[in-house]
């Protein structure tokens, strides 16, 4: 922790690639550690860099080409469109910097190994955000387990619905990227608790906007058999063309099923329900975010393994996949 920090040692240089949501929580943490300093950052939105220089008092580069080979910057961290992720990291990594990103490391497999190979030849850190896995619902899900017996069957559904849907990044067909790839804590959550996968079917549709860059919706559903016995089905739909959201993630096991919907759980066994309590979400890219400063100062080890995070990519890229061959038949 900070507090452990030597006086007049050199903090963390940190330049941020993003302007949203997650980059500034990321910046409010830099910010406010003394292992590290935030001194650049790059966005592509020319109102969110004005705000965000505003709100953080650093000066922006013109490019992230220009901010990865910076020398006043040691680690990058990327939380920007999907699309760019592989780039960005293959370059920052190459110019000799830690790198940080959000989920997904890259949007196919091929790439997301480069980046490993990359970062083992440099001997940087390569640190890919899996907040989920700190999360209340997935420490609840890990605490219980063991009360339902052997799990042969689970399901996790996420749809969101948005009317209308928006002309920016999150709905572009190459900027987010195959669903399940983009949203690669679905599958994560399921890999981290029941380790690998032995067979993988998948199906996803579009709905088209008037511009065919961007869709209106989509729903994308994965079939995964595990080597344990697991049958997992994993649905991530949003758009406009859903008119009720839900989050809900059900566990059968031979001796009982657990349910959560939305941060609510319960564990039921016959005929007995038993509430579950769940840890907030607050507070979850600070925890990450101190998480990497205490590697980088301490060496303490980090709660996700870069091959975790590669191997639920791999998972995600069998998906796309299989949806492909769907569709060239």
């Amino acid at each position: 922790m900070s507090e452990n920090f030597p006086a007049g040692a050199t903090p963390v240089r940190v330049g941020i690639i993003g302007t949203g949501y997650a980059a500034q929580r990321r910046a409010e943490v830099f910010q406010g550690d003394r292992r590290s300093r935030l001194v650049t950052f790059w966005g592509n939105s020319e109102a969110n860099t004005a705000k965000f220089q505003d709100t953080f008092g650093v000066t922006p580069q013109e490019s992230w080409q220009g901010l990865v080979n910076n020398p006043e910057v040691d680690l990058v961290l990327i939380a920007t469109i999907n699309q760019l992720h592989g780039a960005i990291a293959e370059a920052a990594l190459e110019a000799g910097k830690h790198v940080v990103l959000e989920y997904p490391l890259a949007l196919s497999h091929s790439m997301g190994k480069k980046l490993q190979h990359l970062a083992q030849e440099s001997g940087k850190l390569l640190h890919v955000e899996h907040i989920e896995l700190l999360g209340g619902v997935h420490q609840a899900i890990r605490d219980n387990l063991d009360k339902i017996g052997e799990v042969f069957y689970a399901r996790y559904s996420t749809i969101m619905g948005q009317d209308p849907a928006p002309q920016r990044w999150t709905y572009h067909h190459e900027q987010f990227g195959f669903p399940l790839v983009a949203a690669l804590s679905r599958i994560s959550r399921f890999t981290d608790l029941f380790g690998t996968v032995q067979r993988v079917d998948a199906q996803c549709r579009f709905w088209p906007q008037v511009n065919p860059d961007y869709f209106r919706a989509c729903l994308a559903t994965a079939y995964l058999q595990f080597d344990c016995g697991l049958k997992a089905e994993v649905i991530y739909g949003k758009g406009e063309v859903f008119h009720q959201s839900e989050r809900t993630f059900t566990l059968h096991g031979d001796r009982g099923t657990l349910i959560f919907i939305g941060e609510t759980g319960k564990l039921i066994q016959a005929q007995t329900e038993i509430e579950i309590p769940v840890g907030s979400r607050r507070g979850l890219f600070k925890q990450d975010t101190e998480a990497v400063l205490d590697y980088l100062t301490t060496g303490k080890p980090l709660y996700v393994d870069l091959s975790a995070s590669l191997y639920a990519l791999e998972v995600a890229d069998l998906c796309a996949q299989a949806c492909q061959n769907i569709t060239e038949k």
